[in-house]
């Protein structure tokens, strides 16, 4: 959760880096001016409103929060994202557009790469959602739901319905429902780790 200014450069500095973006020539720069980078726009919002929703403490704050919030709002749904606030920790890689769908009460460490179509939600009314570790690779169409916990350096694969804890660590899962299929080294998968 960001909560100072310091921890909100720290999170758009990982997020940078994990888009492939810290270290990028003048050329690259310029194209990005001129082709915009929607994710990355996303991404900066994002972390904007978390920040600012975060240590708001007066009614600027308060109307800053709600100005940010509906530029966010607007441009997720441009880009079919229904990602709330303070879910994601730093170094989060939105791989693709498309719809993206993650639940208010799911929490995900660090270095989270995900692709499009993936669902990270509740089971059967409860309000319980996932618990996802640090370095957590989750593939296109991937759904995880329930009252589960993953832990640390986990490949999640496509089309993959997970819906039971794991605990080991450097693993691949996959199928539905999913099951261990490998033993993996995760910075062979998310390359900015």
């Amino acid at each position: 959760m960001i909560t100072s200014r310091k921890l909100y450069k720290e999170y758009l500095d990982k997020d940078r880096h994990a888009l492939g973006m810290s270290n990028l020539n003048f050329l690259q720069k310029l194209r990005l001016i001129v082709v915009a980078n929607y994710i990355y726009k996303f991404q900066k919002l994002l972390r904007k409103v978390e920040y600012v929703g975060n240590t708001k403490t007066t009614k600027w704050g308060d109307m800053r929060y709600y100005f940010l919030r509906f530029r966010y709002k607007r441009l997720s749904l441009r880009l079919g994202f229904t990602i709330p606030e303070n879910v994601f920790g730093p170094g989060l890689s939105i791989a693709h557009y498309g719809t993206i769908i993650v639940n208010q009460n799911a929490r995900i460490g660090k270095n989270c790469r995900i692709h499009a179509c993936v669902n990270i939600g509740a089971s059967g009314g409860s309000s319980k959602a996932p618990q996802l570790g640090d370095n957590i690779y989750i593939a296109p169409g991937a759904k995880i739901y329930g009252d589960i916990v993953l832990a640390n350096n986990i490949a999640i694969g496509a089309n993959a319905v997970v819906n039971k804890s794991f605990d080991e660590e450097h693993i691949l899962v996959a199928g539905n429902p999913a099951k261990k299929i490998k033993e993996i080294d995760i910075k062979r998968i998310i390359k900015h780790v």
